[in-house]
């Protein structure tokens, strides 16, 4: 199904899908654009639409980096576009919590909008998506950086009352990510990102218990998607750390890729495991502590090496879990390729103390109690309802 960037577009390989599963059609965006001067394809798409204004949702950085120009050009196109800057919160982190939202929804209202735009990375997209959910308007996806794969998605992880929590919103209508501006994102965004797509080696792997172990919902052909923009991306390990063009364009595409893996699954399960159980599980204390909040893809990354260890551990005191874990890259492999890619390998570079790791493997998997993973198995006490390996679904 993948072929290489140069022969197959996003946008032939997403009308491949499309006619692969013409059930969720309606779920996955009309245009997908990774190329030079996607934003004035941003703007001739919006014309397009019969939008007359657009509310820009960025933050101060992001505003510089690729909303300055897509106001430009949207209002070159005869459309309105004013403009969110989202403030931070107290710690100087812009945050997707109440305050967020309401701030967005407050100028939906004001200016009258018939659509947003989300630029920026993972937050400033999830604060954008269920503000457009809430006011019942269509939103745009312009990335500035290769740091996550939730772009496309259709669930907002949002900071409730000091909790993380995922709710039901939007996903993009289109998404338009310009590689002129990738290529000019801050390398540890880049870094983040890497950690974010490496997560994928136990988030798939968590997949599969959980349809041997609980019966949960399993499909090959997804799988088969992001394992693909796994390999792809790991490959190039290397050249993500030396900041070679082809490299990052890979990594978004790789990105973007997994995240409509999501979308095809309609769940998380293709792309989250208790790596990010465990990332959640850190970020909920951060926010407790009034801490300044680390990147999602670092604490990912992070988190993926500290999760294979453990199951490979449990691995060589079970023979049919080792089986099973096979596939799935040791911790030391993980953090050779993390360092490999300029992104932090241990919990001590992220200023997180062994105390906070501990109790997060003993911990984490309560932050999703409708997600089965190895972790959660391991902590309940439930490993022998693994002996299941003959019922593999890979």
């Amino acid at each position: 199904m993948r072929e290489d960037l140069e022969e197959k577009t996003l946008q032939s390989w997403l009308e491949q899908l499309k006619s692969q599963w013409p059930d969720r059609i309606r779920d996955l965006p009309e245009q997908l654009v990774l190329a030079e001067r996607a934003l004035p394809e941003a703007a001739r798409y919006t014309a397009d639409k019969g939008w007359r204004r657009v509310l820009v949702v960025a933050d101060t950085n992001t505003y510089e980096a690729a909303g300055k120009t897509l106001v430009r050009e949207l209002e070159g196109a005869g459309v309105s576009a004013p403009v969110t800057l989202v403030e931070p919160n107290p710690e100087g982190d812009v945050v997707a919590d109440e305050a967020s939202i309401v701030q967005v929804l407050l100028d939906v209202q004001r200016h009258a909008v018939e659509a947003l735009a989300a630029v920026g990375a993972g937050t400033l997209h999830d604060i954008v998506r269920y503000a457009a959910f809430t006011a019942g308007k269509p939103f745009l996806s312009v990335p500035t950086a290769p740091s996550v794969d939730g772009f496309t998605s259709k669930g907002a992880p949002l900071l409730i009352r000091g909790m993380k929590i995922t709710v039901p919103a939007v996903g993009p209508v289109a998404m338009f990510a310009d590689t002129g501006v990738l290529l000019k994102a801050p390398k540890r965004l880049v870094s983040a990102g890497f950690g974010d797509m490496l997560g994928k080696a136990t988030a798939l792997f968590d997949w599969r218990i959980g349809r041997l172990a609980a019966g949960e919902p399993y499909d090959v052909q997804v799988a088969d998607i992001t394992q693909r923009a796994l390999d792809q991306c790991v490959r190039l390990a290397d050249d993500v750390g030396r900041g070679t063009e082809k490299s990052l364009l890979v990594l978004m595409r790789s990105l973007i890729e997994s995240g409509v893996a999501m979308l095809l699954f309609g769940q998380s399960h293709p792309a989250s495991g208790a790596e990010h159980h465990l990332s959640h599980y850190w970020e909920i204390e951060f926010h407790r502590r009034g801490r300044r909040q680390l990147l999602h893809g670092s604490k990912v990354g992070v988190a993926c090496g500290l999760i294979a260890d453990l199951y490979h551990d449990l691995g060589r005191e079970q023979p049919d879990l080792a089986s099973l874990l096979a596939g799935v890259p040791t911790g030391e492999s993980i953090r050779r390729m993390l360092s490999a890619a300029g992104a932090p390998v241990t919990p001590e570079e992220l200023g997180i103390e062994e105390d906070l790791v501990q109790r997060g493997l003993a911990e984490a998997h309560k932050l999703r109690p409708n997600r089965t993973t190895l972790l959660r198995l391991r902590n309940e006490g439930r490993l022998d309802r693994l002996r299941l390996a003959d019922n593999d679904p890979a």
